[in-house]
C-alpha cells in the first residue's frame, strides 16, 4: 500500500481549472519529485494534500486512511508535514528557541509540570534541549543555535526550515523548493540533508525548479503541465521524454542545459 495516494484530484479557482483528475502515489522510503512549469498545479496539490485547499472532487488518502479536507494541523499531527511555513511564523526567534518550540509540539508537556517546574518536566526540558542540539548538528547549524532566525542567510533559513521538519519525526515530508535560487555550495549541503533525512525513515515529496538538483536526488519525478499529470517514471526517462521536453523545458534546452 502506498504511503500517500491523490485519486482523481481536481480543483477549480472560479473558472480555473488548477487541478484536473490528478493522481499520484508516493511510497514508503523514497523521494519523489513534482516538476512543472510556473502554474502546472504544483504548489496547488500541495495545498490539497495539507488541508490548505479543499478540492472539489478527489481523495487523499494517507496509510489508507481518507485524509481529504481535514484542517493542516489535524493532516500534520496525522503525519504529513510541509515545510515552508515554520521559520516565517519564528523568524523573531533565536535559530535554538524554533527547534525547542518544534521539539515542545511534538512532546506531551503537562500545564502543571511547565508552571511548577516540576522534576519530571525539567528531565524533559533537558532532552529537549539535547535533542534540538543533536538536529542542528546533523544540519551543520549547531555553530548558528543563538543566532536570530530573520538575520540568517536565505540558504541556512532553508535548512532551518528541515531541521523544524526533522524535528518533528514526520512519516511524510512535503518541500516546497527547498534548493531554488541557493548557491550550488547550499545547493549541494542540502542535497546531501535531504538524503540524511530519508535515511532517518523519512518518505520526501519535493517541488523544486533546479532541475540538475531534482534529477540527483529524486528516485521518481511526475510532471505536471496545466493541472494534468504528463509523465512519470525515473529521472532517466523523464530526462528522455519528448513530450516533457515539449511541454516544460522548451525542446532541446533541457538536454543542453541539464
Amino acid at each position: 500500500m502506498p504511503l500517500l495516494e491523490v485519486k482523481n484530484m481536481t480543483k477549480n479557482f472560479g473558472g480555473v481549472k488548477a487541478l484536473s483528475d490528478v493522481s499520484l502515489r508516493v511510497d514508503e522510503g523514497e523521494i519523489l519529485g513534482l516538476i512543472g512549469p510556473n502554474g502546472a498545479g504544483k504548489t496547488t496539490l500541495f495545498n490539497v494534500i495539507t488541508g490548505a485547499y479543499r478540492c472539489n472532487n478527489g481523495k487523499v488518502l494517507f496509510k489508507g486512511e481518507d485524509i481529504t479536507g481535514l484542517k493542516p494541523h489535524v493532516v500534520a499531527q496525522k503525519g504529513v508535514v510541509r515545510t515552508f511555513q515554520h521559520v516565517v511564523l519564528w523568524r523573531r526567534f533565536s535559530v535554538m528557541d524554533s527547534m525547542r518550540t518544534a521539539l515542545h509540539m511534538r512532546s506531551e508537556f503537562k500545564v502543571f509540570g511547565g508552571m511548577f517546574r516540576t522534576r519530571s518536566y525539567r528531565q524533559k526540558e533537558k532532552r529537549v534541549d539535547e535533542e534540538a542540539i543533536r538536529i542542528l548538528d546533523f544540519v551543520g547549524m549547531k555553530h548558528l543555535k543563538e543566532q536570530e532566525v530573520v538575520t540568517l542567510s536565505h540558504g541556512y533559513r532553508r535548512t532551518l526550515a528541515l531541521a523544524i521538519g526533522v524535528a518533528s519525526r514526520p512519516p511524510l515530508l512535503l518541500l516546497d523548493e527547498p534548493v531554488t535560487a541557493l548557491n550550488p555550495e547550499r545547493v549541494a549541503a542540502i542535497i546531501d540533508l535531504i538524503r540524511g533525512i530519508r535515511e532517518e525513515g523519512t518518505t520526501i515529496m519535493i517541488i523544486e525548479h533546479n532541475m540538475r538538483a531534482i534529477f540527483d536526488i529524486c528516485d521518481r519525478i511526475i510532471v505536471l503541465n496545466a493541472g494534468k499529470n504528463i509523465a512519470e517514471g525515473t529521472p532517466h526517462e523523464i530526462r528522455e521524454n519528448n513530450e516533457v521536453i515539449a511541454a516544460y523545458l522548451g525542446g532541446g534546452k533541457f538536454a543542453a542545459k541539464h
